[in-house]
């Protein structure tokens, strides 16, 4: 028997005592953190499929989730970086309904302030600038924090006063902003385009091979994963277990794809925020600076101690969280295909919600913005679901409440049971 057949059976009999059927219930009791968001994922799209009569799970609704959950997922990855470190940003709501106001406006009118004259500009420049204003944002608020020493709760709570005048005035003028730049409403609205296949049935064969090619890379990542615990002696399930985990996952990633194929593809919405999920992902575990933003949430003293400069990490995350807020910003309102000047109320809640559903320790240093997506997909999908079952605004409310409180309870229940 091999050093590595010898690790994987002692690491299996270890944690399952023996039997595939012992060693599944195991596997789920010993991460039941990380499966238990999927298990209520699918929970509430059965519940919504059938007291919807099946629409929930319709191509067309599951098309609109993605897009209703862009400025969501963004605004919740940016937020667990800021969690995980133990601050919190209440501005980004309003950060992002100041940002397509903006980039509305850019497109439209122009921006005239003082000397600074900006004539209407194409999509591109538009979102360049509002990106570039959602990074000094974040440079201005972190700053504030990391520098003057005022808590990011005082310093975004002011800012979501701030940045909510801020859109009133840039909408004063005319109310709702109408954007008919195609391009720019092409974001959250259009589908990335088929190949030119001519097949029997209507299927969207770019987003069926796309779908192929995310399963393929998370099984590599998936072995090399087992790989590297191997190597350094980790306690694995057998390999059973992990290729019915592959099977389920990938089985789950195909039927969505599948869905999306047989209506009108991919949107380009669900290629951005697939994009930004794969970069900050790589970044927290596969660079120094996600150790640092760990360690920093983990214990911002020692990681002081250790050499980390603490100011200049959290500096960073709070550029990243308005650069992303104004992103969220774009999306939603290439989304109406407008700005109004209530655009980003609640927005920040949403997000918060999303990250503490995913898994992020309400103690910090723990969370995954993979997980993060999945609570906003619940979030999103409680919305969506509701609303199709006409379900009156006040519930919605109390129903997502209710959820947000029991999750962040039984997170804290796990964590003070696995010490």
């Amino acid at each position: 028997m091999s050093d590595e057949v010898k690790k994987e059976a002692e690491g299996t009999a270890a944690a399952t005592g023996g039997g595939l059927g012992g060693e599944v219930v195991s596997l789920l009791k010993s991460n039941v953190r990380d499966y238990m968001m999927y298990i209520v994922l699918a929970a509430i799209m059965i519940y919504f499929t059938i007291g919807s009569g099946g629409t929930f799970l319709g191509g067309r609704n599951i098309t609109n989730l993605f897009k209703e959950a862009g400025h969501v997922a963004i605004l919740a990855i940016g937020m667990t970086i800021i969690l995980i470190i133990r601050h919190i940003d209440l501005s980004v709501g309003y950060v992002a309904g100041f940002s397509g106001a903006v980039a509305a406006l850019l497109m439209t009118k122009g921006i005239a302030i003082g000397p600074l004259n900006i004539p209407p500009v194409n999509e591109w420049v538009a979102i360049l600038i509002v990106l570039a204003m959602g990074a000094l944002i974040g440079l201005y608020q972190g700053t504030v924090v990391t520098k003057i020493g005022v808590p990011a709760f005082v310093t975004t709570l002011a800012g979501q006063f701030i940045f909510r005048g801020l859109l009133l005035r840039t909408t004063a003028a005319t109310g709702t902003i109408v954007i008919q730049n195609k391009g720019y409403n092409a974001l959250s609205n259009d589908y990335i385009p088929d190949l030119p296949v001519e097949l029997p049935i209507r299927l969207h064969l770019l987003t069926v091979i796309i779908g192929v090619l995310m399963v393929l890379a998370f099984a590599w990542s998936q072995f090399k994963s087992r790989k590297n615990k191997l190597k350094y002696n980790f306690a694995v399930p057998s390999m059973p277990v992990f290729i019915m985990k592959l099977v389920f996952f990938a089985a789950v990633i195909m039927f969505f794809m599948i869905l999306l194929a047989m209506y009108n593809g991919l949107p380009w919405v669900a290629v951005i925020i697939g994009v930004v999920l794969f970069l900050y992902n790589y970044v927290l575990n596969q660079t120094k600076l996600g150790r640092y933003v760990y360690g920093i949430g983990g214990n911002d003293q020692a990681a002081e101690l250790s050499g980390i400069n603490v100011k200049r990490v959290t500096l960073y995350a709070f550029i990243s969280m308005s650069t992303l807020a104004a992103l969220a910003g774009v999306l939603f309102s290439s989304r109406l295909r407008s700005a109004s000047p209530d655009t980003g109320s609640g927005f920040e809640l949403d997000a918060i919600a999303s990250s503490y559903i995913g898994g992020v320790a309400v103690s910090g240093g723990i969370g995954r913005v993979t997980n993060t997506i999945i609570g906003a997909l619940i979030i999103t999908s409680l919305t969506n679901g509701m609303n199709l079952m006409q379900i009156n605004i006040s519930w919605q409310y109390i129903i997502k409440g209710i959820i947000f409180v029991i999750a962040v309870a039984f997170d804290v229940r796990t964590r003070q049971r696995a010490k």
